[in-house]
C-alpha cells in the first residue's frame, strides 16, 4: 500500500449489537465514492490496492469487514440471515451519503460480495450511480460436496451456527503465486462457514439465478472465464436476463479474483471507463 494513501478506520454497531470494523480511503474533492463489499472468508484490507487505484483516479473508497470476518465481531463465518449483509450495505451507503453528500456513489462487490450487491439491487432497488459485480456467487464453479450440503440443510434449523470448512480452493483465486501465499498466511482470512450462512447464501444465489426483473441502477457484471469457484456462466446469464442499464465483461483466461490477477490493471481501467459517464 502506498505511503501516500490516506485512510482512517472506524466502527459501527449493528441493530443486534455486533461491532463492525470499517475503513475509509480519502481523497480531496473526490469525483465520487466507491463502497467495497468483500467475499467469503476474507476482509476489506485485502482491497487496499483496489482502493489505491480508485484514490489515484479521484474516488474516495469505503468498506467494511462483514460480521464474522476480519476485524468485525461475531463467530467466524456465521450470520443468522442473509439480510444482515444487506443491512451492512445500507449502513455503508448511508455513511457515504453523509460524508460525500451529493457525490456519485458506486457499490462494488466481489464473490459473496457480488451476491450481496446483486441481492441488494434486486431486493432494495437503490438509485445510485452504479453497481459493480465481480465474480458473483450465482452458480457454483465447482459443485460442493453433497454430504456437506446435506449436513448444512440438516443443521440449518437445529444448529444454525455450526461451522464447517467452506471448501474454497485457494489455488483457484489467482494465477499469481504471491497472491496465494499472502492469502494462505493472512491471519485475518478464515475458511469457516455456518449452516445458516451457507444455506442462506445458496438461497440468495438461487433467487438471483431465476430473477428476470429490473435493476434500477446502472450495472456492470464481470467474471473471470476460468473461475472454478463461482461460475462465469451464471453471471453472463444474469446480465443477459435482467432489465435495465446492464453491461457484462467476461475476462478470458482469468481466475476468481480478477482484481488480483497479473492483468488487474486492465480490469481496473475497464471499471473506471465504465464508471466515468455516470459521474
Amino acid at each position: 500500500m502506498s505511503k501516500n494513501l490516506k485512510m482512517q478506520e472506524f466502527n459501527w454497531n449493528t441493530a443486534d449489537g455486533v461491532k463492525i470494523y470499517a475503513k475509509e480511503w480519502e481523497v480531496k474533492e473526490p469525483k465520487g465514492v466507491v463502497c467495497l463489499v468483500h467475499g467469503l472468508g476474507e476482509h476489506i484490507n485485502r482491497y487496499n490496492h483496489v482502493a489505491e487505484f480508485f484514490n489515484q483516479n479521484g474516488y474516495a473508497v469505503l468498506g467494511n469487514d462483514h460480521r464474522g470476518h476480519g476485524q468485525s465481531d461475531g463467530k467466524r463465518g456465521h450470520a443468522p440471515k442473509h439480510e444482515v449483509f444487506l443491512d451492512e450495505v445500507d449502513q455503508l451507503l448511508a455513511i457515504a451519503k453523509e460524508r460525500y453528500l451529493g457525490k456519485p456513489t458506486f457499490l462494488y462487490g466481489h464473490s459473496m460480495g457480488g451476491n450481496i450487491v446483486l441481492t441488494y439491487a434486486v431486493e432494495r432497488q437503490p438509485r445510485i450511480a452504479g453497481i459493480i459485480s465481480s465474480a458473483a456467487f450465482i452458480q457454483f464453479g465447482t459443485q460442493p460436496s453433497k454430504i456437506l450440503v446435506g449436513l448444512g440443510k440438516l443443521t440449518r434449523s437445529l444448529y444454525p451456527s455450526l461451522t464447517q470448512a467452506n471448501g474454497l480452493g485457494r489455488d483457484a483465486l489467482s494465477h499469481d503465486p504471491k497472491v496465494i501465499e499472502a492469502y494462505s498466511n493472512d491471519p485475518l482470512v478464515h475458511d469457516k462457514i455456518s449452516s445458516a450462512m451457507g444455506m442462506n447464501m445458496m438461497d440468495a444465489a438461487a433467487a438471483l439465478d431465476s430473477y428476470e426483473g429490473t435493476i434500477s441502477s446502472p450495472l456492470l457484471v464481470m467474471h473471470g472465464e476460468d473461475d472454478r469457484i463461482t461460475s462465469a456462466a451464471g453471471s453472463k446469464a444474469f446480465a443477459d436476463r435482467v432489465k435495465g442499464d446492464v453491461s457484462c465483461k467476461i475476462w478470458e483466461g482469468l481466475y476468481h479474483e480478477i482484481h488480483n490477477e497479473p492483468q488487474q490493471e486492465y480490469v481496473f481501467k475497464h471499471i473506471l471507463g465504465w464508471m466515468t459517464p455516470y459521474c
